[in-house]
């Protein structure tokens, strides 16, 4: 598993962005790590807002950033060459340059040579560990739970954290299993499941949630969704490899096309439950759902909390916001069922 030290605090760079969606890395850490973030830079026309300060390079530099972060995630996972002005003033100003995007830091040439000449390190976290396993499927010791989503960037990391803490409020054992690059930078260890060759992501997930003591939780954050046109592969591995127990379904309220794939209807919650069962059953016959978690900010909070008692109603399970309103039921649930 990786494991990462970053120099703190951060300067968050959101590049030209526009849509959120694509700046959940950064908003993730301002979230989960507030602590570590010192303010957010924006190329022009970009236009999301973390909360954060706003500061130029120059500013964050003298005001004590050691690392500029590289918030935005884009499809595919590229470093566009109108960014790379900005980040090679961040080493020449004494940052390290941390991105979590498939294309690495290290490779592009002018990079490295600043890095080079300036002592600044090149931090990729979306690196999976060298020598990982084909998965065997053979069950381990331990109790795991995994989020599952309707699509991507809706919450299933946020689920994932927040219902760590709460089993941890409520005394029992468990442990984040980052699988993302956010929950990563966020954790400090993980491994980026969707950087690891095909054959080996099934493996790589047995290595991310390894035998434990009998009464542990491991709580592994999914990645994409096992309908999703272009990801479910990836989410499949991740699914027979974690051999969850149980899993919470993750979605967001009034999405109704898979983000960035407009042709594609968002699958049911429903449709979801189905489909982990048939899947998951193949490594861990025992396999079932235990929550839903909805992000609700897109409505008030009369009716987030309407439509997640019509979702407790239609599938007999507690639903919740973990952010608005806590994932105490849920974590109540694994705690008192298994």
């Amino acid at each position: 598993m990786n494991q990462i030290v970053l120099r703190s605090p951060y300067l968050i760079f959101l590049g030209s962005e526009t849509n959120p969606t694509y700046a959940k890395t950064g908003a993730g850490v301002a979230h989960w790590r507030p602590e570590d973030c010192l303010g957010q830079f924006h190329l022009p026309g970009g236009s999301v807002d973390l909360g954060l300060p706003e500061m130029t390079i120059e500013q964050a530099a003298e005001a004590g950033a050691k690392s500029l972060l590289i918030g935005t995630a884009v499809v595919g996972g590229a470093i566009s060459d109108s960014w790379l002005d900005a980040l090679e003033a961040a080493l020449r100003s004494g940052m390290d340059v941390v991105a979590g995007v498939h294309t690495r830091l290290s490779d592009i040439p002018r990079l490295a040579q600043a890095s080079k000449e300036t002592g600044s390190k090149l931090i990729d976290v979306r690196v999976p560990p060298k020598g990982l396993p084909v998965g065997n499927g053979k069950r381990r010791s331990g109790k795991r739970v995994l989020t599952v989503g309707t699509d991507c960037a809706l919450g299933k990391k946020y689920t994932a954290l927040a219902l760590t803490d709460e089993l941890r409020e409520q005394g029992a054992k468990a442990t984040f299993r980052a699988s993302g690059q956010t929950g990563i930078i966020i954790s400090g260890a993980g491994i980026p499941i969707d950087a690891v060759v095909s054959d080996f992501v099934s493996g790589a997930a047995e290595v991310l949630s390894p035998e434990n003591e009998a009464d542990h939780w491991d709580v592994i954050e999914g990645q994409g969704s096992l309908h999703h046109p272009g990801y479910a592969a990836v989410s499949v591995g991740l699914l027979l490899g974690s051999q969850p127990d149980a899993f919470v379904v993750c979605h967001e309220a009034g999405r109704k096309t898979i983000e960035g794939w407009p042709d594609y209807e968002l699958p049911s919650i429903g449709e979801v439950i189905e489909r982990a069962i048939e899947l998951g059953r193949r490594t861990n016959p025992a396999i079932r759902p235990v929550g839903i978690s909805v992000n609700t900010s897109t409505l008030s909070e009369e009716q987030a909390r309407n439509y997640l008692d019509a979702l407790e109603q239609e599938y007999d399970l507690p639903a919740t916001d973990p952010i608005r309103f806590g994932i105490r039921a849920i974590a109540q649930k694994l705690v008192s069922e298994f």
